[in-house]
């Protein structure tokens, strides 16, 4: 019997609810969607869901500013509908993690709109206020972090958008009516909670200014124009100095103990995924978070064997000092940034765009085959690509119009230009609904509706389900490939990592070892063949168990890899 836990071998695929599946044709993704859909993410051969937040939200921030934390929005479908799901979710196979929000609720939540009605009302300290902006603090969305409201004469604290105000954590009261919140969504049976942002949850208590000679507008507009190293760098200790005071700030482990003790409450080893790649929010592998991103793997623009040998080998001296059995969490990709497809492409990197489909099957094979438990992000299946929407009317990213209006009215650039600024910094271009056909509207809803963002026209290039369903050589087939390989493979779930080649520039080889199976994975990341002497595993025999191209262990142990080719080999 394995002693591993069941989100330690699952395979999370992140669900963006609006952009799924709409299953009652008004443009927007639903429950009724997502149920019509549990038999091709089963098919699929992913194990686990994660739901971005599907409760009630004026959608200032796309469902991250909560209006309800015990509710449904009424445009995914009722309570009902979401039993209905997470129920046949189950019967499938499929544990589901939901979004939990702690950092901050919608202005439009009973308890802000209490809060802000007097100094003297219960809930009067449940957000943070003061009287006077103490500090030239930024919001990280749309300028300054205080913002007045006259219904009680005083500024409250926010570090996302004016419409997110930051929860006052210090308060017991507020504690205690979140974990009632989670427990309300455990007690319907949901397996875990992915954390938005937990390193914003607390402030500086000194309140200290930043120093950086710039407003947020003037940093992003640096940000759009640094072409230099030098300028880049300039760039990114500004973003670090500007926001240093608003972020990781003592508590989170306590709050996190908190939590962890709530879940601890409940049978059937209920997760938690933080957004954050500090791997000390782990605890002691037990008392707090289960896993948390290894987001440093994604911080490049070019994914090559150095850039990855170099993260794992970081990664995993970090999370030993956790604990010995402290646990893996790999993505490349998710709502908040460049679909995998465009951000890791040759033709992002000034290469040769006839490369892009390899690389993306390379993506996948690194996210698979590494120890940890891997998330992908829908639409990654099929090759979804950013999509610039060159119409600032039709941005629902508040982030991205508040940085248009600025850019226009403040910085005096054109308004085409600004535009194309705007489309590139918005994260509604990796969240467009996701392409199920060749039809108008990528077959995610009726010809005659306007989808809530408007769809990739890529989709009649192929990039659709049905299409990718019948071909072979697709990338949907080969995800379900590769993920077949992966569930029948234990030392590939389960097993201990150790490079080898590790001074090979285009080769990326390791192997994955259970005391009952050693695998080897190599990946070639190169547009031409490569030759490598294996001699060292020479008292092998081999069996193949996946290649992308070819199979080369007639050749074993000396080899030569195709390009870009991808092979997976038992060593007996």
């Amino acid at each position: 019997m394995s002693q591993f836990k069941w989100w330690q071998k699952a395979v999370f695929y992140q669900i963006y609810p609006r952009s799924f599946a709409d299953g009652n044709g008004d443009g927007i993704g639903d429950f009724k969607g997502m149920l019509e859909k549990l038999d091709y993410l089963k098919d699929l051969g992913v194990n686990a869901l994660w739901l971005s937040p599907h409760f009630p939200s004026p959608m200032y921030d796309c469902g991250y500013d909560i209006s309800d934390y015990e509710q449904v929005a009424p445009e995914y479908g009722s309570m009902d509908d979401f039993k209905t799901f997470l129920k046949e979710a189950h019967a499938h196979g499929l544990p589901v993690i939901l979004d939990l929000v702690l950092n901050h609720t919608s202005n439009e939540h009973r308890w802000f709109l209490e809060s802000k009605s007097s100094r003297d009302n219960p809930k009067a300290d449940w957000y943070v206020w003061v009287d006077t902006p103490p500090n030239n603090w930024q919001s990280c969305f749309d300028g300054p972090a205080w913002t007045f409201a006259p219904e009680r004469g005083q500024y409250y604290y926010h570090y996302f958008m004016k419409q997110q105000p930051d929860l006052n954590w210090h308060n017991p009261d507020v504690r205690q009516a979140m974990w009632n919140a989670v427990r309300f969504w455990l007690d319907l049976g949901v397996d875990g909670f992915r954390l938005d942002a937990i390193g914003t949850i607390f402030e500086d208590p000194e309140l200290t200014p930043h120093t950086v000679p710039l407003d947020l507008a003037g940093l992003r507009h640096l940000s759009d124009n640094a072409k230099t190293p030098a300028q880049r760098a300039q760039v990114e200790q500004y973003w670090h100095d500007m926001f240093k005071n608003q972020w990781s700030q003592p508590g989170v482990h306590e709050l996190m103990k908190e939590l962890r003790s709530v879940l601890n409450e409940y049978e059937g080893d209920r997760m938690l995924v933080g957004e954050d790649d500090d791997v000390s929010y782990q605890g002691n592998g037990e008392d707090e978070l289960s896993i948390v991103f290894n987001f440093p793997l994604m911080r490049t623009d070019q994914l090559t064997p150095d850039w990855i040998r170099k993260n794992q080998q970081e990664r995993m001296a970090a999370l030993a000092k956790v604990s010995p059995g402290a646990w893996a969490c790999n993505t490349l990709g998710n709502h908040d940034c460049s679909r995998i497809y465009t951000r890791y492409s040759a033709s992002w990197n000034g290469g040769d765009s006839a490369q892009d489909a390899s690389l993306a099957r390379l993506n996948l094979a690194v996210v698979l085959t590494l120890r940890g438990t891997p998330f992908l992000y829908n639409g990654e299946e099929i090759g979804m690509t950013d999509y610039l929407i060159p119409d600032p009317a039709r941005l629902r990213d508040t982030m991205a119009t508040w940085y248009y209006d600025r850019l226009v009215n403040e910085l005096h650039v054109e308004p085409s230009q600004a535009a194309l600024r705007a489309a590139a910094m918005s994260r509604d271009k990796n969240r467009t609904p996701l392409q199920w056909r060749n039809a108008p509207n990528g077959g995610f809803c009726p010809e005659s509706v306007t989808p809530w963002l408007p769809v990739n026209p890529d989709f009649a290039a192929r990039i659709n389900v049905q299409e990718q369903e019948k071909d072979p050589q697709s990338l949907l087939t080969f995800y379900r490939r590769l993920l077949l390989v992966r569930k029948a493979t234990p030392a590939l779930v389960e097993g201990d990592y150790q490079p080898i080649h590790e001074s090979a520039s285009e080769l990326l080889a390791f192997l994955r070892s259970t005391p009952q199976q050693k695998v080897l994975v190599l990946m070639n990341f190169s547009e031409k063949q490569i030759s490598h002497d294996f001699s060292d595993l020479a008292a092998h025999s081999v069996r193949d168990i996946f290649s992308s191209d070819r199979n080369p262990a007639s050749g074993f142990p000396h080899l030569t890899l195709n390009p870009f080719e991808i092979w997976i080999a038992e060593l007996n």
